[in-house]
């Protein structure tokens, strides 16, 4: 970790390819599931978070897939504030799809809760969570996302699409931020 960005990293908590190992483990199971059914998965990255997990995790499907983004917003630098607002919607049409969240991280349950609900509202058939990273010490809502990477303990992870004040999305693995970085 000699480069300027890994400097503010206290350790790395997961790799560059025990990630990558992970998102072929996810591609197969989320694929035979959908496969099983005969369905062709609408996954919905939100952004920014999702990005680099979501590319990674698409090169490994086999069949047809749609894909879409949508932005939402509920963090103010390391706190959830609880507010979930919707920064830019979907643009192709969730109505009776099967709807596949693409998220970083499930951290309270907020964003997520919200989102689904309202897929939901939109006429999805289906909507599923597949989330690179669970953090359950963190939960506030009762969610559960349906496949996770990793769950990780209960400190300020960023990097492979994870933030602190929009910073470190860019690194290939997953790290802790040292603590006087945020505080």
């Amino acid at each position: 970790m000699s480069d300027v960005i890994s400097q503010d990293i206290d350790r790395v908590l997961i790799t560059e390819e025990a990630i990558e190992a992970r998102c072929r483990e996810l591609a197969a199971q989320i694929e035979a599931d959908y496969d099983e059914k005969h369905i062709t998965p609408f996954i919905v990255g939100l952004l920014k978070g999702s990005v680099p997990f979501m590319a990674e995790l698409i090169k490994y499907f086999r069949h047809p897939i749609e894909i879409d983004f949508m932005s939402v917003s509920s963090y103010a630098g390391t706190d959830s504030i609880g507010d979930v607002k919707i920064n830019k919607d979907t643009d192709l049409s969730a109505k009776g799809k099967n709807v596949l969240i693409v998220e970083d991280i499930v951290d309270t349950g907020r964003t997520l809760a919200e989102v689904r609900k309202l897929f939901y509202n939109k006429g999805a058939e289906d909507v599923k969570i597949v989330s690179l990273l669970d953090k359950p010490d963190r939960r506030i809502v009762d969610i559960q996302a349906d496949y996770v990477g990793f769950s990780v303990p209960n400190e300020f992870v960023v990097g492979y699409g994870l933030d602190y004040n929009q910073l470190y999305r860019n690194l290939p693995y997953i790290g802790v931020l040292k603590s006087e970085i945020y505080e």
